[in-house]
């Protein structure tokens, strides 16, 4: 259950970081 929850925990993380990290790539490209 642990990893479980850890990898819930990383998965919105992660997904935030993406998108931060897209926006900022978008942002530069234009």
């Amino acid at each position: 259950q642990g990893q479980g929850s850890r990898t819930h925990l990383v998965s919105p993380s992660m997904a935030a970081a993406a998108a931060i990290a897209g926006h900022f790539v978008d942002v530069r490209n234009f």
